[in-house]
Formats: C-alpha cells, structure tokens, sequence
C-alpha cells in the first residue's frame, strides 16, 4: 500500500505544483501534459489504495490501478485540450456593440458595461466627447486594454 500512497503523494504534489506554477511538463509534443500526468497518479494511487485495504490481490491493485489511471489520465488530456481550444483570446471586434456607461467616461477614463456575450466584466473605455453615467454608449474603436465610444443614437 504504500507505494500507491507516495505515487498518489507524487502525483498530487505534481498536479498542484502545474496548477499554481504552469505546466512544468509536456510530454509528446502536448501529448501528455504534467497536469494530466498528475491527475493519473493521484487516481493510480487512490485506486490502488482502495483496491489494497479491501484485501484484494497486489495484482488487481496494480492493473486496476493502472487501467483507472490512464483512463483518468486521457480524460484530463482532452478536457485540457477542449479548454485550451476554446475562444478566450480569440480576437472578437467589439465595434458596434453597444452598452451602459457605468462612470463618467472622458477623453482620458471611463468605464462601460457592453451588452455583448463575451463581455462579463467592466471594460476601461475613453470618448472624444464627455459621455455622463448611465448613458447608453456604441463602441467606435476596439484596442487590445480598452474601447472607444461615443453617445448611443438609435436611428429613426
């Protein structure tokens, strides 16, 4: 029992080390990455662990432990995959999109709220003209840390 105990140790120091560092290997080209690898030696370990304390035989231990693990793994591996393949910094045009200014916004400060999909949070947001809180607002110009807006005119 005690060596699934120090994998799963291992693998448990391994994974929170990726967690809060960065990924500290990548096997394969990507194929294998140190969070996926941790995750399969904490499963390894558990596994093997359960199996040993219910007086099953070391080698179901082991080749459960070792089936359960992989798999655990290969799972890790895609969910990291789909989660990195996902659109968080795709470039998104924000002109045209409008919005709420939710503090006074000038030439040089201002915040707005945009009513877009992929906006959760506040934006940083700049005008030509001041623009009072409250007021409804069109993105003009989208960069990289902010946006520019201008006063919302609904045609008539």
């Amino acid at each position: 029992m005690l060596v699934f105990v120090l994998i799963g140790a291992a693998g448990l120091v391994l994974l929170l080390l990726s967690l809060v560092v960065g990924e500290l290997l990548d096997l394969g080209d990507g194929a294998l990455s140190g969070t996926s690898l941790g995750v399969g030696a904490v499963v390894f370990g558990a596994v093997g662990a359960i199996v040993t304390v219910n007086e099953l035989s070391l080698w179901v231990a082991y080749a459960a432990s070792a089936v359960v693990g992989l798999l655990a793994a290969g799972v890790a591996q895609l969910m990291i995959r789909r989660l990195s393949a996902t659109e968080d910094n795709a470039n998104v045009s924000l002109v045209g999109v409008q919005g709420t200014a939710v503090t006074d916004i000038t030439q040089a400060a201002g915040e707005v709220s945009l009513d877009a999909v992929s906006e959760l949070e506040r934006r940083l947001a700049w005008s030509l003209e001041p623009i009072a809180e409250g007021t409804r607002v069109v993105v003009l110009e989208h960069q990289p840390n902010s946006v520019r807006v201008g006063p919302y005119r609904p045609e008539a």
